[in-house]
């Protein structure tokens, strides 16, 4: 067993996610006006980095003649909300502006209510009040 005090501090939560995306103006048209997230840097023509606040998006473009060694793993990226009425107001949203959506708003067994939509690169998004963390101030 890992023995947990011996973990150096520090520890806030995962609060940076970077992703490689086709068509990086379409994603950041997307993060930023559909979203609302702000533009933070953009250190050249391939990178842009994008914050809700409390958090940092990277956005790079891909080169599609770069070989990966493996595929990508990842499952789904999630934005928090205050509360399950949240939820709604952005399936709402995200509608209006013709998002993908790829699980409409549902209610968990545990309290949590989330819903699942695509960006223009294809990953999943998940919205979701989730009563143990949307309650603590960030």
């Amino acid at each position: 067993m890992i023995d947990r005090q011996a973990r150096p501090g520090g520890m806030m939560g995962l609060r940076h996610v970077a992703l490689f995306v086709d068509d990086l103006q379409a994603c950041l048209l997307f993060y930023r006006d559909v979203i609302g997230m702000q533009e933070e840097w953009q250190p050249d023509q391939d990178n842009i980095y994008l914050t809700s606040g409390t958090d940092n998006l990277a956005l790079q473009r891909l080169d599609v003649e770069s070989q990966f060694d493996g595929p990508q793993r990842l499952d789904h990226i999630g934005f928090v909300m205050e509360t399950a009425d949240d939820v709604d107001a952005w399936h709402k949203h995200l509608l209006a502006h013709g998002t993908k959506i790829a699980q409409v708003p549902k209610t968990h067994r545990d309290g949590a209510r989330s819903l699942y939509c695509h960006d223009p690169a294809g990953n999943l998004l998940q919205f979701i009040y989730h009563p143990p963390i949307s309650q603590k101030p960030v």
